[in-house]
C-alpha cells in the first residue's frame, strides 16, 4: 500500500487554512511532506489533542519545533517556539522536571522527531519529553485554539 502520487501548481501549504466565506471550514494541502512513524523514538510518548491538553493542565510544555517560514502565522495556543534547528542549542529552555510536548506541522513533518532524536542522543531523559504528531495540521483540523505566531 502507498500513498497516491501528488501534484500542485501552487506552493505546497503545510498548515490548513480558512475557506473563504466559511466560519468553521479549513481546506488542506495533501502534497508536502513525508509520512512520519506514530513513535518518534523508542520510549518517546506520542499523544493526541486531547492527552495535549490534559497533560497541559498537570503542567507540561508545549514546544513549536517548526522553523522561521513553515507557520502559516498561527501555533498552538501557549506554545513556546524552539526551532529543531536549534533544539541542541537551547536545551537549556526546557525543564527536565516537566514533560515537555514536542510538535511541528503535522503527521507529514519530520521537524519535531528530528528534534526528539537529537535530544535523546544527547542524553535528554526519555520521560521528559512527548510528541504531538498531529501538530499543526490536525489541531486547526480539530478547531483548537491558536494564536498568532510571533517571530
Amino acid at each position: 500500500m502507498q500513498r497516491r502520487e501528488r501534484s500542485t501548481n501552487a506552493k505546497p501549504r503545510s498548515v490548513p487554512w480558512p475557506v473563504d466565506g466559511e466560519t468553521d471550514v479549513v481546506a488542506v494541502d495533501t502534497t508536502w511532506g513525508e509520512m512520519q512513524p506514530l513513535e518518534a523514538a523508542p520510549g518517546v510518548r506520542t499523544v493526541g489533542e486531547l492527552e495535549l491538553v490534559d497533560m497541559v493542565g498537570q503542567g507540561a510544555f508545549v514546544i513549536d519545533c517548526r522553523t522561521a517560514g513553515s507557520f502559516g502565522g498561527r501555533t498552538i495556543a501557549g506554545s513556546v517556539n524552539i526551532p529543531h534547528d536549534e533544539m541542541l542549542d537551547r536545551k537549556d529552555e526546557l525543564d527536565r522536571g516537566r514533560v515537555s510536548i514536542l510538535f511541528c506541522n503535522g503527521p507529514q513533518c519530520p521537524q519535531s522527531p528530528r528534534a526528539i532524536r537529537q535530544l535523546l542522543d544527547d542524553g535528554y531523559p526519555v520521560q521528559a519529553l512527548a510528541y504531538y504528531r498531529g501538530g499543526m495540521h490536525d489541531w486547526v483540523t480539530q478547531a483548537m485554539p491558536t494564536e498568532p505566531r510571533g517571530d
